[in-house]
């Protein structure tokens, strides 16, 4: 997390950050709808981050790797939160 901003009783407004990715995240009614998607395109060491994910013990959330339907050489991983917001990874 790189940055939060809360004022009391107020939705969250903040930005996370991975590598190059950058998200600005939100509670604010009105600014998305849950079951968005992200598509994260040209995302470095792939395999060794869902490594990582799948090391945190965290059972509800064990996200798998396969390749694309369009492409045998890209690999794709989807995150998804409780809302159903989706990150989509591809490398």
């Amino acid at each position: 997390m790189d940055w939060e901003d809360k004022p009391d009783n107020a939705p969250i407004y903040m930005q996370i950050s991975l590598d190059s990715i950058i998200l600005h995240l939100t509670e604010h009614h009105g600014d998305c709808s849950p079951g968005a998607r992200a598509y994260i395109d040209k995302f470095e060491n792939l395999r060794d981050y869902h490594k990582q994910l799948l090391a945190k013990p965290y059972k509800f959330n064990r996200p798998g790797l396969g390749k694309t339907p369009w492409s045998s050489k890209t690999l794709c991983m989807d995150v998804i939160d409780p809302f159903g917001n989706r990150l989509s990874f591809n490398s």
